[in-house]
């Protein structure tokens, strides 16, 4: 059988379907513990695709940001009357590396999992958005010159702008899946825009 004409994607929030798998088993559930009967379902409902959403490593940074912004946490609330600290991971493209985040089971999960997938017929999907970093990403402090630096002046007019700790400022993105992520340059940002310099390989 051939590749289908229209594939059909199948998209799963993978910290929040593990959070919600964790409480079933009463321990913090990796890649590993994915049920094989939900992963059944995916290609009996007709679809080609999956993509596991937010899987790369994050560190402590994003998640202090959203755990710090007060109108961050009433939205949460609303959504979720019973929110705790735990609820708040911060945001999962507010990467710090492109490997598989421990608490997920780490890289060797995922390639178990990707063959589970496999041998279901299904293909995996990732998110890769190389130049969007956390802002306690190394880059930030070892190699500030791939960010886009600014002035005082530049600090003030634009909308997105932060500061790693060595005071070398970044621009950041203003929207992330739809949620601002920074407010008129205030410090409140959850990751960070890189670009490579001109001339480096």
């Amino acid at each position: 059988m051939g590749e289908p004409l229209y594939p059909s994607l199948y998209q799963i929030n993978t910290r929040v379907w593990l959070t919600e798998l964790s409480r079933i088993l009463g321990r913090r559930a990796t890649l590993d513990d994915i049920p094989d009967t939900e992963l059944d379902r995916i290609p009996a409902m007709g679809f080609d695709w999956v993509w596991f959403l937010s899987v790369w490593r994050t560190g402590t940074a994003g998640q202090r940001v959203s755990r710090e912004n007060q109108e961050w946490r009433r939205e949460f609330a609303q959504t979720l009357p019973d929110l705790s600290e735990e609820d708040i991971a911060g945001s999962g493209f507010a990467i710090t590396g492109y490997t598989v985040h421990p608490a997920l089971g780490g890289d060797a999960a995922l390639a178990r999992l990707r063959e589970r997938l496999r041998a279901r017929g299904l293909r995996l999907m990732l998110d890769f958005v190389p130049n969007h970093t956390a802002l306690d990403h190394p880059w930030v402090e070892d190699l500030p010159e791939y960010y886009v630096a600014g002035t005082e002046l530049d600090l003030a007019r634009e909308r997105g702008t932060t500061r790693g700790s060595s005071g070398q400022r970044a621009t950041c993105c203003w929207l992330m899946a739809g949620t601002p992520t920074s407010r008129a340059g205030r410090i409140r940002c959850s990751s960070t825009t890189a670009t490579r310099p001109r001339g480096r390989r």
